[in-house]
């Protein structure tokens, strides 16, 4: 089986599912991209220019798989002499209904009805997790009530029927080879605790959604208290003037042990390992990959009590792991702080599943479903 992966938008995560998708996959897939810059011409333009270069592509694939990014309808318009007879999937990484708006932006009306009009001409919806979906399709009657008349609330039931779950793929088995020997492991004494000073990281995008505030006042109140904890604050920057950033390097000072996004993955697996405690107060996260990545890695997790969070950790470590305030936060990082033991082999067995040897058969499997419904 042949399968055409289509994405206008081919950088970060979706880069990476792109080729883990390709590299572990039974079936034979392509990548059809562009580059990933410029979003939101992406989601306007993007399909012109990949349906041009679908039509030079000479060979038909089985099933195109087409990234929330690309605007569907204008790319089967433009292909239909090839794609009429083709099944079409497409995979929700985000979706412009529920994200949340920035600081300078204004409500993206039309980009959220590219997503809706894109899922109506696809055979196929599937969302990166159940609390994705669920979201979607809570907010697309309100979406489509903003216009006038004509509003077809009847399609919102059928897109549901036919949506799926599959979890993000990732390579975690690649972080293997940097976890230390046990044995050489200095950091840990012999009752299992660590004997340094407990080390918080930080691997989320520095953007508004992901909430760095609450996490940095969080901060600030334990250094306050006089608590000893060192920070990493990496993750993807792609502001000039990341401000809660600077305050925080310069607030905390010699707490801070990293700086910055890490161009290595072997640094950056590196520091996983070696870190304690891994925090998210994010406002938006579909699925969560830097979560996963750091309690694969041995971090115990303290997440925000909402969006997938809770669908990352085993339920009966809910209490542990999991805060509705800023309050609770400071209290349970304080007692992780206190007596950092290391996190529990069942919270990494957990999020072991979703590493694409185990997935990507689950994938074929979905896909090749799609194709025999098609015919």
């Amino acid at each position: 089986m042949q399968i055409l992966l289509l994405e206008p938008y081919d950088t970060g995560s979706h880069a990476v599912w792109l080729r883990g998708y390709q590299a572990h996959s039974a079936h034979e897939v392509r990548i059809l991209s562009l580059e990933g810059q410029f979003w939101q011409w992406r989601m306007l333009g993007g399909a012109v220019t990949l349906a041009d270069r679908f039509m030079a592509l000479g060979t038909l694939p089985d099933l195109i798989v087409a990234s929330d990014m690309l605007d569907l309808t204008t790319f089967l318009a433009l292909t239909r002499p090839l794609t009429a007879k083709l099944p079409v999937a497409i995979y929700f990484h985000e979706n412009q209904l529920t994200y949340p708006i920035g600081p300078r932006q204004k409500l993206q009306q039309h980009y959220a009805f590219i997503n809706y009009a894109s899922a109506l001409a696809a055979d196929a919806l599937v969302f990166n997790s159940a609390f994705h979906r669920d979201a979607f399709f809570a907010e697309l009657p309100r979406l489509l009530k903003h216009y006038p008349d004509h509003v077809p609330l009847h399609t919102v039931e059928p897109l549901r029927e036919r949506s799926a779950i599959l979890p993000v793929g990732l390579d975690l088995q690649r972080y293997d080879a940097y976890r230390p020997q046990a044995a050489s492991n200095s950091a840990t004494c012999s009752g299992g605790v660590r004997d340094r000073t407990p080390l918080i990281v930080w691997n989320h995008r520095w953007e508004y959604d992901k909430n760095p505030q609450a996490f940095f006042k969080a901060l600030y109140a334990l250094a306050d208290e006089g608590l000893s904890f060192e920070v990493a604050l990496v993750g993807e920057n792609t502001r000039q003037n990341p401000t809660e950033f600077e305050e925080a390097r310069e607030r905390l000072g010699s707490r801070v042990v990293q700086y910055g996004y890490l161009d290595s993955f072997a640094e950056y697996a590196r520091l996983l390992w070696q870190a304690d405690l891994v925090v998210s107060t994010s406002k938006q996260d579909f699925f969560g990959i830097s979560v996963v990545e750091a309690i694969y890695c041995g971090c115990w997790p303290l997440l925000a009590d909402r969006l997938n969070f809770p669908a990352l950790v085993p339920a009966r470590w809910h209490p542990d792991t999991l805060f509705k305030s800023p309050a609770v936060l400071i209290r349970r990082l304080r007692a992780r702080l206190t007596d950092p033991s290391p996190a529990p082999p069942e919270l990494r067995a957990h999020v072991a599943a979703f590493d694409w040897r185990r997935l990507a058969p689950q994938y074929d499997d979905a896909f090749a479903a799609v194709i025999r419904r098609s015919k």
